[in-house]
């Protein structure tokens, strides 16, 4: 399975673990958020964004969560280059642009929409993306915030190819 890993500065954001690109790498065990090789899918993206974005090949027992993948033994191919800061701030940029439009009028809502501006001008695009999903609950229900990632992950998947 060809899935999505992201690092920062080449090791793991969570574990500190070192990735050898294109070397096996196994876990003893497969445990979500304890052991084992997490990955994403495409449509995990928006709730792992990180600085470096690899496609990493899993292998072995691949255990499907909701928002992630968790195999037992994976190997990173490549780094996805065109996965950089102008694109993180284009994705925020059109989080905001689909906030603001969306709720900006509504006074409950509109504080989401600074912050979306706050978290957009201080580099930290991932809570941009959860305060623009958590607009959407807010208006219109969990159905609303679901369906607001899966319209920022088709985003993130347009320009990933």
């Amino acid at each position: 399975m060809i899935a999505f890993k992201f690092l920062s500065a080449g090791a793991g954001p969570f574990t500190g673990f070192r990735w050898p690109v294109g070397e096996w790498v196994e876990a003893e065990a497969i445990e979500p958020c304890r052991g084992g090789i997490h990955a994403c899918r495409t449509q995990d993206l928006p709730f792992w964004l990180g600085r470096e974005l690899w496609e990493i090949e899993l292998g072995g027992e691949v255990a499907v969560q909701e928002r992630k993948v968790v195999a037992q033994r994976g190997r990173l191919l490549r780094r996805r280059e065109e996965w950089t800061p102008r694109l993180l701030d284009e994705f925020a940029a059109d989080v905001l642009a689909r906030t603001r439009r969306r709720f900006g009028g509504v006074a409950v809502l509109s504080g989401y929409v600074s912050d979306i501006e706050t978290f957009r001008a201080t580099g930290r695009i991932g809570l941009a993306a959860f305060a623009g999903a958590r607009a959407a609950e807010l208006a219109g229900g969990p159905r609303e915030y679901e369906r607001e990632r899966r319209r920022q992950a088709d985003w993130l998947a347009a320009r990933l190819g």
